[in-house]
């Protein structure tokens, strides 16, 4: 709970969300996870507001691999699993019947507010039921998929919302540079996480053994999806070029990269190349239950991303006390704080990301915050915790 609630009950009865989001309940990407607080955070401040959340990428009875709570007014409606369908018209077809559920929910009741917590299809249905309806609306954008859309009805969603909610500073930037939206219409609400899930800890002694590693050999951990598509903006083909480098000052040096996808056998095949098979140890999917023992595991988080719209995983490594390396190309300038909390670098600069690296690990990289374990973990969650989310979160439906 947190301290920003509205004073008035009474006030707070009269709201009515809508919530149109990816998924809740099963699936743990950047843009669940803000859906999630999200809507915890409106719960919290609105507890006695109606609530009708509808999940475009769930079926009926997910599991809730988090246990989450809500209100008992929330209903949830499940648009079946049209993103991961490959039958185009199937796909189709289910997001018609999505829609529909959503016209159908607004009989005999007018929203105060709907929220869209990623930029798609149904946001052309807002826009349409606000023509109708006068139903005002938000769109949070994330990242790339803001930033250079051609898709000429999201942009007319965009142009037509109330409010375009962008998490992080760099993306409402980006957005604006498209020069479709009004800057007032653009309102910041950064990424926020849960605190008390990481802290500052030694390094778990099952994970040095299930790794082969001891206390003393640095470890440079990246945690993110190791998809084609993603091997180009994340930037762990950039460390692993780097290694070699950083091997001529820091021999005993490890990286540890943790997720799953299609380009694990290109990795490993680059792994090979540089004869790096003593040094770079691919982890695979790391559980949410063992990813703050990650974070105390290495002592260095790094990914020099060009695509990231803001980086949750940034924040969860600088609560834990770790030191943070990233790309200076795109929203990690927003957790990092312009270079304020962490190392930015250009992203393609192997060259660069060698040096800092190993300037990191040898504790002489001139940021003294980053050395600082507890005060680099309480400027974190002063600056992005919960609580400030929440009060943000309050802002922003006072000027919806």
């Amino acid at each position: 709970m947190n301290n920003s609630k509205p004073s008035s009950d009474a006030k707070a009865s009269k709201y009515h969300f809508y919530l149109i989001c990816l998924s809740v309940f099963g699936v743990k990407g950047g843009t669940e996870v803000y859906s999630v607080f999200l809507l915890q955070a409106l719960q919290d401040l609105y507890e006695k507001a109606s609530y009708d959340v509808f999940l475009k990428c769930e079926k009926p009875n997910p599991k809730n691999i988090r246990n989450l709570q809500f209100l008992p007014q929330t209903k949830f409606y499940y648009f079946g699993e049209p993103y991961y369908e490959t039958n185009r018209w199937k796909r189709r077809w289910e997001y018609i019947a999505g829609g529909a559920k959503i016209v159908k929910s607004l009989i005999g009741q007018k929203p105060t507010v709907a929220i869209a917590t990623a930029l798609n299809t149904y946001c052309v249905v807002l826009d349409r039921l606000k023509r109708l309806t006068g139903m005002p609306y938000a769109i949070v954008v994330h990242g790339l998929e803001a930033w250079d859309t051609k898709n000429s009805s999201h942009k007319k969603a965009l142009q037509n919302a109330n409010k375009v909610i962008a998490v992080s500073n760099y993306t409402r930037d980006r957005i604006l540079k498209e020069g479709y939206l009004e800057p007032e219409k653009v309102f910041v609400l950064p990424n926020t996480f849960d605190a008390s899930q990481f802290e500052i800890k030694p390094k778990p002694d099952y994970l040095l053994k299930k790794y082969g590693l001891s206390p003393e050999e640095p470890v440079i951990l990246t945690v993110t999806r190791l998809g084609k598509g993603f091997s180009e903006y994340k930037g762990y083909d950039k460390i692993i070029k780097a290694l070699p480098k950083i091997r001529q000052s820091i021999p005993n040096v490890r990286y540890l990269l943790g997720g799953k996808g299609d380009d694990v056998s290109r990795i490993e095949a680059l792994v090979k190349s540089l004869e790096l098979e003593d040094c770079v140890t691919l982890a695979g999917f790391i559980p949410e239950e063992e990813l703050a023992d990650h974070y105390n595991l290495c002592d260095v988080f790094a990914m020099p991303s060009k695509g990231e719209g803001f980086g949750i995983v940034y924040l969860e490594a600088m609560a834990s006390g770790k030191p943070v390396l990233g790309g200076n190309k795109d929203g990690t300038v927003d957790p990092l704080v312009n270079g304020e909390l962490g190392c930015l670098v250009e992203p393609d600069d192997v060259e660069a990301i060698a040096e800092n690296l190993t300037s990191i690990l040898q504790g002489t990289y001139a940021n003294e915050i980053m050395y600082q374990p507890e005060q680099l973990r309480e400027k974190t969650i002063d600056l992005f915790g919960y609580d400030r989310f929440c009060q943000t979160v309050a802002e922003l439906i006072e000027n919806l």
